[in-house]
């Protein structure tokens, strides 16, 4: 590392897809500063994913659950890092307790937004414009530039790489084959109901599609399995349920082979997004301009009805009907998929 060289030590997001928006601010991170190093500390289940980013040096563990505040673990690690002798560090959550690493590891510049008393553990904190930066990613990008900024900043596309030994093994133990064209379908929401299209939707999509000729793969973790059984577990030879029967970062390599993917706004929406597959996108409690699937026009479609009561952001429908979604019609998603 030269005198002049940044190097970046980035607190990541908790969340699948955050994790996969952040991609967008080190992608900026290293047009701007092409010999720049990047590390991410992370939650460990994240670190797969991690390494297909190019633009990511090294991610670190962080050895914490979701919420756990570790006061010693955070100082700790802190401390093992210091000897990286960190220029910037970019703090993505808004928490307290997510600055407590930089700081302790005496990155020079540590930035983030304003939030929970972070006075002191940062020394470069930015006031956060929601009504400029609307979308999560324009506010991760945003941090990649020295002072204030005027509009919204460009935002380069995820681009996951994907390993075609590791697909590979993964049709051959799965016992799939790629006779007929893939439509990966994801109905999971770890956020709630609210963000889940109806299960007996999906079955029926799945029956419309494999009669016209598809396959479908049902992806997501074991907490889905139960809904991958009843969209493909009924289909024969044409319906995989592989909910729970992959690691996280095999799905990037098995979305590779679908021709198109049926989604919620969820975690795994992203990582399709990123691994350049036309998207069909369901939009229920959410909204397509605050967290939008990052891809080309082209592989991009999203079902969303704007009713009066939507977004409501809740994880739960608080009218106890779900009509954003459930007014989203199976021939509507079908009719869009066959003619891409």
């Amino acid at each position: 590392m030269t005198n002049d060289q940044r190097r970046y030590l980035i607190v990541g997001p908790s969340w699948v897809g955050d994790m996969v928006m952040a991609q967008s601010l080190f992608i900026t991170l290293k047009n701007l500063y092409p010999d720049c190093l990047i590390d991410v500390i992370a939650p460990e289940w994240s670190l797969p994913v991690l390494e297909r980013m190019p633009q990511v040096h090294e991610g670190i563990s962080l050895p914490v659950s979701h919420g756990e505040f570790s006061l010693l673990k955070r100082i700790k690690k802190g401390r093992m890092l210091r000897d990286n002798n960190y220029s910037h560090a970019i703090v993505l959550p808004r928490s307290w307790k997510s600055a407590l690493v930089p700081f302790f590891a005496q990155a020079k510049i540590r930035t983030g937004y304003r939030g929970e008393m972070r006075n002191g553990l940062l020394n470069d904190i930015r006031k956060l414009d929601k009504q400029m930066l609307e979308q999560t990613v324009q506010r991760y990008v945003a941090h990649a530039y020295d002072g204030k900024i005027d509009n919204p900043p460009a935002i380069p596309f995820p681009v996951l790489n994907t390993n075609t030994a590791n697909r590979d093994t993964l049709l051959g133990t799965l016992n799939i084959t790629l006779d007929r064209p893939v439509i990966c379908m994801m109905p999971g929401a770890e956020y709630g109901p609210a963000k889940q299209w109806p299960v007996s939707y999906y079955s029926e999509l799945a029956e419309k599609l494999i009669a016209s000729g598809y396959q479908v793969w049902v992806l997501g973790s074991a907490k889905e399995s139960a809904l991958g059984e009843e969209i493909a577990g009924d289909k024969g030879d044409s319906g995989f349920n592989l909910c729970g029967k992959t690691q996280l970062v095999d799905v990037v390599d098995l979305l590779s082979c679908a021709k198109h993917v049926v989604t919620n706004d969820s975690g795994l929406m992203h990582m399709a997004a990123a691994v350049g597959i036309t998207v069909h996108v369901i939009y229920g409690s959410s909204t397509p301009d605050y967290t939008p699937p990052l891809t080309g026009q082209e592989k991009l479609n999203v079902h969303y009805k704007y009713l009066e009561c939507s977004p409501c952001f809740k994880r739960v429908c608080p009218l106890g009907h779900t009509d954003c979604l459930k007014s989203i019609t199976v021939d509507e998603i079908y009719n869009k998929v066959i003619s891409a």
